[in-house]
């Protein structure tokens, strides 16, 4: 299992670039229904913007997702976008 400080450490799998810590914002849609989680902590390359995730982190982000269209879905927001900072 690589550690945070490991993963920082390794250049970018898709073009060998070096990654920076930083906080992320994506949207995501679902049968019309757009959800948008910001806040998200990943390592992004400077070369070619690949995201990487610590390891279970993009589990989280998709379980943060989905809980979130189930939100809207249960008090039908289907206009706009529902957000959520991580």
């Amino acid at each position: 299992m690589k550690t945070q400080k490991g993963l920082m450490e390794q250049p970018c799998s898709e073009c060998g670039g070096t990654l920076e810590k930083t906080y992320i914002s994506r949207e995501f849609e679902r049968e019309g229904i757009k959800v948008r989680l910001s806040g998200i902590k990943a390592w992004v390359c400077k070369g070619c913007a690949e995201i990487y995730f610590q390891p279970g982190g993009a589990d989280k982000v998709v379980k943060a997702a989905n809980c979130l269209f189930e939100l809207a879905l249960a008090e039908e927001q289907h206009k706009g976008t529902l957000t959520a900072q991580v």
